[in-house]
Formats: structure tokens, C-alpha cells, sequence
């Protein structure tokens, strides 16, 4: 008989490169579930005996799976693959009786040496892998998992920075017309009032821009835990939007760079508004932008009144290129 192994990802991606690096020696009988709800079902139906747990998911997250399995005392061994890789979230599963956690990407090397550490590898010896469902996976699912990869490596670095806990969405990336570019916007959801910085990037064949916006009022309680002096001063902000700018823009293009093996340069970011709503900031500065491949990732500090959007832009010409570098994931 196979053995039940879940995988539980939104991102079909993630699903794909999972499944392709499980032992080639296992007889497993594989099922994939796209959110937290779709796992615990499938769980109890007993098609989980082994779990590969993604975090960051719609309807209900890792974390409440991870919750539920405990309450319901469910039969499962879960391992936690997540992009989200700080500290405070390994602790966190751990806690909530996951084995262990693995960083994406995944590789073959990571999984078969846990699944030897926990002695899972021999569960499912057999002849070979049954034969499982194809997972189909378009550019923007890639897109999307390659940015989510990208934020866990700068919520890692903020975090350990300033000894807090980011929260993480699920990043939204879509290609639009710079007039569709306010929609999706959290900032303008709120009405609030932010400050902008840019700064542009360039690799071979990609080009684009990196704006940090970031809401009016996190700048006092950010300039608090950064340890700064006159946290209502002018110069404060600045400060304050540079050096969160460094460690996201930075963190979140180097983990692009990675997974796509190639190198960006990196101008000097400039200030493109303040104290202004998101729509006025995007309308005065629509002449820069055309049709655009944007990531947006909506970072927030548990336990702090701390917010800013991050989006990267890519460039209409950047769109073959990036389709070329992705295919390499898809295949």
C-alpha cells in the first residue's frame, strides 16, 4: 500500500518542487491541498500521514493547521516548509508540535536528511513512487512564490534587526496597467497618508523600480524600536524610511536574485513623496510607469502599530526575460 503524504502550499510551484525532490525510493500515495482548510480535510480523511506544511496560506494558515491537529490529535507528522524563515516562526511551530521546519526553496539534500533525522525515510520504502497527479503551474503562481521566498528573506533580516515578529501576507502579483496600480494598494484602502522612497534595479534583461510606502503613522514607533533620538523630527522620518528601504528592498532583491541566478544593481533611493495618500503618489509620478509586472508585499510588526507596502515594479521589457529565468522553475 502507498503511503499518505500531503503537501499543503497555495503556490502550485511550491507543490511541484516539493513532490520533485521526495525520495525516489518511496511508494507514496500523494494528494496536494492549496490552503490550510483543504489540508485539515484531507488529514482526516487520512491522506496526510506525513505532512509538508507551507505557513503563509488563504482560508486558514499553517499555524491554524498546525492548531487543529493538536486539538483534534490528528494522526500526522508535520514538517514545515515555509519561505517565512525567522526565528520567532520556527519556535512557533515547534511549539505547535511541528517536527521540524525546512526554508524554501526546498532541495533534495534538506528532505532526505530530515527525513533520515526523524526516521520518516523508511515509512514508505517500496518499489518506487506510485504514480501521482501533475501539478500545473502557470507564471504568475511562479511569480508569487518566487516573491514569497523573497519576503521571508527580509522579514528574516527586520525582524532579527529590531527583535520583533513580522507578520506576512501572501504577496499579490499581477501584470497591470499603471491606472490599475492604486487598486492594489492597501494604503489607499485605509485613507491614510504615506511616505515614498524609490529606488531602481537592474540586472541583465530586468529593469524595474522598488517603492517602500510607508504609512504616516508607523514613523513614531519605528523610530522607537530603531532606538532613535526625536522620533517626531522631519529628519527622524527620513532616517527612518532610508534604513527600513536598506534592509527590505535590499533583503527582498537579494532573495530574487538567488532563486533567478542573476545579479541586480541597485541606484540611490530617492524620496518621491510625503505625507501624501497612495493615489496622488502613483497619479503624479504615472509618467514613469507603463504597463508593469507588479509584486506587492504588505509588511506589518506584530504588536506595533507598524506598516509599510512594498512593490516591485518590473519593466514591460522585462517581461521576456523574466518568463526565460522562471521557465528554468517550471520545468
Amino acid at each position: 500500500m502507498p503511503f499518505p503524504v500531503l503537501i499543503c502550499d497555495d503556490s502550485a510551484l511550491a507543490r511541484k518542487q516539493m513532490a520533485r525532490t521526495l525520495p525516489k525510493e518511496w511508494d507514496v500515495e500523494l494528494t496536494y491541498a492549496a490552503n490550510g482548510a483543504e489540508g485539515i480535510d484531507a488529514i482526516r480523511e487520512g491522506k496526510g500521514e506525513i505532512v509538508f506544511l507551507d505557513l503563509n496560506m488563504p482560508v486558514m494558515d499553517g499555524y491554524e493547521v498546525l492548531e487543529a491537529i493538536q486539538r483534534e490529535d490528528l494522526p500526522a507528522l508535520v514538517i514545515v516548509v515555509s519561505g517565512d524563515i525567522q526565528i520567532k516562526a520556527h519556535e512557533r511551530v515547534k511549539v505547535l508540535g511541528a517536527l521540524d521546519f525546512i526554508q524554501k526553496p526546498v532541495s533534495v539534500d534538506a528532505i532526505s536528511h530530515i527525513l533520515q533525522e526523524y526516521g520518516i525515510l523508511e515509512l514508505a520504502i517500496g518499489t518506487g513512487q506510485t504514480e501521482n497527479p501533475m501539478v500545473e503551474v502557470d507564471l504568475r503562481d511562479a511569480c508569487q512564490e518566487v516573491a514569497n521566498v523573497a519576503m521571508g528573506r527580509a522579514a528574516d533580516l527586520l525582524s532579527k534587526l529590531l527583535d520583533v515578529f513580522v507578520l506576512l501576507p501572501i504577496p499579490n502579483v499581477n501584470v497591470l496597467e499603471v491606472s490599475e496600480l492604486t487598486m492594489t494598494l492597501k494604503a489607499t484602502e485605509e485613507n491614510g497618508t504615506v511616505s515614498a522612497l524609490c529606488q531602481g534595479f537592474i540586472g541583465a534583461g530586468i529593469a524595474g523600480e522598488a517603492l517602500l510606502l510607508f504609512h504616516d503613522s508607523s514613523f513614531q514607533d519605528m523610530a522607537k524600536l530603531m532606538k532613535l533620538e526625536n522620533p517626531e523630527d522631519e529628519t527622524t522620518e527620513l532616517e527612518v524610511m532610508m534604513d527600513t528601504g536598506n534592509v527590505l528592498i535590499g533583503a527582498f532583491l537579494n532573495g530574487i536574485s538567488e532563486q533567478l541566478h542573476m545579479k541586480f544593481s541597485q541606484s540611490h533611493p530617492v524620496v518621491l513623496g510625503r505625507h501624501c495618500t497612495a493615489n496622488e503618489l502613483i497619479h503624479e509620478n504615472s509618467d514613469k510607469w507603463q504597463r508593469t509586472l507588479a509584486m506587492e508585499i504588505n509588511y506589518q510588526i506584530e504588536d506595533h502599530d507598524i506598516q509599510c507596502d512594498l512593490l516591485l515594479l518590473f519593466t514591460e521589457d522585462s517581461l521576456p526575460t523574466l518568463n526565460y529565468k522562471l521557465g528554468y522553475l517550471l520545468d
